[in-house]
């Protein structure tokens, strides 16, 4: 079967013109005359016998013929000349090779780099993926994030206190006492990133991230109800709230025991599942899927799938209330137990459980702190996973705990995250009027009332009553909890990396300070209890910072252990940009 790249030049040549245009062509291209002349028809004599020359090598040389015709260029004639002798699959292929070099070409002069597009969205992002299906720890963004320069604004809607919150971006939910859930938009960042500054310049020009979240739907539960069996509502307070990762779901639950799943875009109920015999206290979904984990202080843990709008099983084991839940990729799920002092891990698939027992405090006594400021663990209150093998608990000791599922015991203690209580006057510790100084208490730390990871990365997040919400980060070595900085606390504060109540000695330890606690003339930005805390990334793989939604309300979220003097009831979100490259490749040389 016969192509073009098969055919022979000289049949080619033969038709496409008349074999007489040779000789005048080849003239005009060949150098190898040695003397060109000025008036060919007066010099032309010897025209006749190399006519009959080149009949001959028509007849003999195809490729010579060839390249004659077609390619009358010097240079494109000697490089020719050196593929005489290749096949049709090989002048295919070079010719293949010369078209990817001209694309190639193309695409260098239009500043298209392939090769970087190749390494970074194709190699780097497998071997995230990879990371991600194992389950451990991948990202180091914590040293990445510039705490200190994070912009917040606070936003409420004449509610009760905000018990939790959660976010689907660019969509954040939060449900309050008074039985309303409440659907905002967050504000989008503005193209340039930070600082932010706008097109108009107004007297008091508020940066754009600074703008309040806009209330996009709100649904409020009415008590009255309670006998009415098919009210698609809450009666009583509502103490926590999930979204689904594909923004199709809002599911929330209360103190009137119900689970009510809603249309995330409209708001309105799809179902409401009557399984638990208490209070509904925590609900996690887990990430990718439509599968829900739901905690409640009837002592169990219950699996709903969403996609059938049904319920699975239940998982029994805790001793006390199950009050925090926290769920990742794979099926399994961990649960703490208030004052059981227990986090229990959940093996779905295999009907098992893992059970890590908690009660024990920090054994090194610190200098300058009263020993009887360190507090047993009373309660373990909340849970974070930070991958498949790690997770933190937070208790009513202030301790922030390291867990590894290798061990039953904790890896590392943060004794006193967030501070201790000031102190109390000696009139407010008795009601004599001249009391002596011995009967007032020592300071109590302040309780972890708020507790986030982002999954797969070192970045741990903490809420109490102390007006700021802390940053912590895991360490190199997985085995420690260190603190990376302070959500809305001055600049000078944040710079230095010292939580509330914690000082650095000359060795670099630190230590804790006896009732050490800002100036309390220093502005608070969280006027309240940090109730939850919700985030998510922004841009592609957090490139453009972290925003940060912290529920706030005067009142803890399942009870009213302690009131907040000029407490705010809503929510504050922070916008932390990241540190450029530069910046960060100093930071890593200082």
């Amino acid at each position: 079967m016969s192509s073009f790249f098969t055919i022979p030049g000289a049949q080619k040549k033969r038709k496409r013109g008349p074999a007489t245009e040779a000789p005048k062509k080849r003239f005009a291209t060949s150098k190898s005359s040695s003397k060109p002349t000025s008036k060919p028809p007066s010099k032309s004599a010897p025209a006749p016998p190399k006519r009959a020359e080149r009949d001959e090598s028509i007849s003999g040389s195809d490729s010579e013929s060839e390249d004659a015709i077609e390619l009358p260029d010097a240079p494109e004639t000697g490089s020719e000349s050196e593929n005489e002798g290749e096949t049709a699959a090989e002048k295919r292929l070079r010719l293949a090779e010369r078209y990817l070099d001209n694309v190639r070409q193309e695409v260098d002069e239009a500043g298209f780099d392939a090769e970087d597009i190749d390494r970074d969205i194709i190699a780097e992002r497998l071997q995230q993926d990879v990371a991600e299906t194992k389950g451990r720890v991948y990202r180091k963004i914590a040293s990445e994030l510039a705490v200190d320069k994070a912009s917040h604004t606070l936003f409420r809607c004449n509610t009760f206190t905000t018990t939790s919150v959660a976010v689907c971006a660019p969509y954040a939910y939060t449900v309050t006492k008074d039985r309303c859930l409440i659907k905002w938009k967050l504000q989008d960042l503005p193209a340039n990133q930070f600082p932010q500054t706008t097109k108009r310049k107004p007297k008091k020009p508020p940066a754009p991230p600074r703008r309040q979240p806009t209330k996009v739907a709100m649904v409020k539960g009415n008590h009255k109800k309670e006998k009415d069996r098919d009210y698609k509502g809450h009666i009583a307070d509502i103490l926590c709230v999930a979204a689904s990762q594909d923004g199709k779901f809002v599911v929330t639950g209360g103190a009137d025991k119900r689970i009510i799943v809603w249309d995330a875009k409209s708001l309105k109920p799809q179902r409401v599942f009557y399984q638990h015999r208490d209070a509904v206290t925590g609900l996690a979904f887990r990430r990718g899927t439509n599968q829900l984990y739901s905690s409640s202080k009837d002592r169990t843990v219950k699996v709903w799938s969403l996609d059938e709008l049904a319920y699975v099983e239940t998982l029994f084991g805790h001793q006390d209330q199950v009050v925090d839940i926290d769920a990742l990729a794979q099926e399994r799920c961990i649960s703490v137990g208030a004052r059981d002092r227990t986090a229990r891990l959940w093996k779905v698939v295999e009907e098992t459980q893992l059970v890590f027992r908690g009660g024990s405090i920090d054994k090194k006594q610190k200098p300058n702190i009263d020993p009887r400021s360190l507090a047993h663990e009373g309660s373990m209150d909340r849970v974070a996973m930070i991958d498949d093998e790690l997770f933190v608990t937070g208790s009513d000791n202030g301790s922030l705990a390291l867990w590894s599922l290798q061990k039953k015991k904790p890896l590392f203690i943060l004794p006193q995250a967030h501070g201790l209580e000031d102190p109390l006057l000696p009139t407010e510790a008795s009601a004599e009027r001249t009391p002596d100084p011995k009967v007032v208490p020592p300071p109590q730390p302040r309780w972890i009332t708020a507790l986030r990871t982002l999954p797969y990365s070192d970045l741990i997040l903490s809420g109490s009553w102390d007006g700021y919400v802390r940053v912590w980060k895991l360490s190199d070595d997985k085995r420690r909890i260190e603190p990376a900085g302070i959500l809305g606390s001055p600049s000078s504060d944040a710079a230095g990396l010292v939580p509330n109540g914690v000082h650095a000695d000359d060795s670099g330890d630190e230590e804790m300070v006896n009732g050490a606690n800002e100036s309390k003339d220093a502005p608070w930005i969280v006027k309240g209890i940090v109730n939850d805390i919700a985030l998510f990334e922004r841009g592609d793989r957090g490139k453009d910072g972290l925003c940060v939604v912290a529920g706030v309300g005067k009142d803890m979220r399942l009870g009213m252990w302690k009131k907040i003097k000029g407490g705010k009831n809503g929510a504050v979100v922070f916008e932390v940009p990241r540190t450029k490259a530069p910046e960060k490749e100093e930071l890593a040389d200082d």
